[in-house]
């Protein structure tokens, strides 16, 4: 065997093994490309596209802390009935979900707020506070009454009547700042016959102006109270109608504030004109039903006012509102109505960006007619808040 032959024979060999490793090699999978989030600015700041879709969200909320204080023995939480003062402390975790995308029937919308309270002494709460899905002007869902939109008077305490959320199908209808909105409402009461309410409203460069109108299918429910027979013996048998009205005018007085009025009239006792409270705390134990410490008072009428004014990282708020109840019937004897009046001031601080400071103090007085002790109250708090 010669040199020539070893070599071709080592070459041969060679050819053989490379080809037995090539059989047996990996092929690499080619990686899919990645579709990175997209910002989608048609409905405003913060909202994305969902990944593979053309549906768009936006995830905001805030965590904040209250301190807080209230005389004359009623807190939210806690009832300390002898006590002169009540203090708590609150921590708060809001999130907001917002789902929006374009249909051939108009935008179509999924809003959902939920929200986690801790309370010292009182525990931990959980709650749906919002959910409801909207199609071009059609609302369908849980959130705020119509009958609450648009009004308060701007600071935290905003003295709102009627001031709650219900179950309700309403649509609104959109125009040049004009919009018409009318809306039928479940008040929970178990009767299929449901509340209505109607809202005009104009909104321009100036402010915006409004006025509800709400039919009540029931009367004032009376099962707060001890012994009252009745708010108004003359209230109807077939409901109660109210009115309510608010304008609000932007840098009328000057730069950056904003003045706001608002009243309303209720030709019958309901719950939708309800804000008066009175609290058992002794001296109304007799007023009240002992099983609730806190009630509150339907008002026939209610007018009140509010000023807001910015200056550089502080924003000031003041308010302040007057009105009468209906008169009632109270173990068999007719009573003339009751008086409430309160004021209301806000202080809040930009500490820095979507974190501020926000403190209150608010006076509530409640004058009740002959034989029952009048109730006033002052609270106030300290607010710390993270906003994203």
């Amino acid at each position: 065997m010669n040199i020539k032959s070893i070599l071709l024979g080592s070459a041969a060999a060679l050819v053989a093994v490379s080809g037995a490793r090539a059989a047996d090699a990996v092929v690499m999978v080619e990686p899919e490309p990645v579709e990175y989030v997209r910002v989608c600015d048609v409905y405003g700041a913060g909202y994305f596209y969902i990944p593979g879709t053309e549906t768009c969200l936006k995830i905001g909320g805030y965590v904040r802390m209250r301190l807080q204080g209230n005389d004359n023995g009623f807190n939210d939480s806690l009832d300390n009935d002898d006590d002169d003062y009540n203090f708590v402390s609150r921590v708060r975790a809001r999130l907001n979900f917002d789902v929006r995308e374009e249909t051939e029937l108009g935008t179509l919308r999924a809003y959902a707020r939920v929200q986690a309270t801790n309370t010292s002494g009182g525990g931990s709460g959980y709650v749906m506070d919002q959910a409801y899905i909207q199609l071009g002007g059609l609302t369908i869902g849980y959130l705020d009454s119509l009958w609450a939109e648009r009004d308060g008077l701007l600071t935290d305490t905003d003295w709102s009547v009627g001031d709650f959320n219900q179950n309700r199908i309403s649509y609104t209808y959109t125009a040049n700042g004009f919009s018409a909105a009318l809306s039928v409402e479940d008040d929970g009461d178990g009767d299929f016959v449901p509340d209505v309410i109607g809202q005009l409203a104009y909104e321009g460069g100036w402010g915006t102006a409004y006025i509800s109108g709400v039919y009540d299918e029931d009367a004032f429910d009376n099962d707060f109270y001890d012994a009252i027979d009745d708010f108004d013996a003359d209230d109807a048998s077939d409901g109660a109608f109210a009115l309510k009205a608010g304008i609000e005018l932007k840098d009328l007085i000057a730069a950056d504030s904003v003045f706001k009025v608002e009243g309303h009239y209720a030709f019958d006792p309901t719950e939708y004109a309800s804000n008066g409270y009175v609290f058992a705390n002794g001296n109304n134990s007799d007023f009240l039903d002992s099983g609730n410490r806190a009630a509150s008072i339907p008002m026939e009428w209610q007018v009140g006012a509010a000023y807001q004014q910015k200056f550089g990282k502080f924003t000031g708020y003041l308010s302040g509102i007057y009105g009468e109840s209906f008169d009632f019937t109270y173990d068999a004897v007719d009573y003339d109505s009751a008086t409430v009046w309160g004021v209301a001031a806000n202080l809040g601080y930009d500490i820095t960006t979507n974190f501020s400071v926000l403190a209150e103090v608010s006076y509530r007085d409640v004058d009740l007619p002959n034989g029952f002790d009048n109730f006033d109250q002052t609270t106030g708090f300290l607010q710390f808040q993270r906003t994203f």
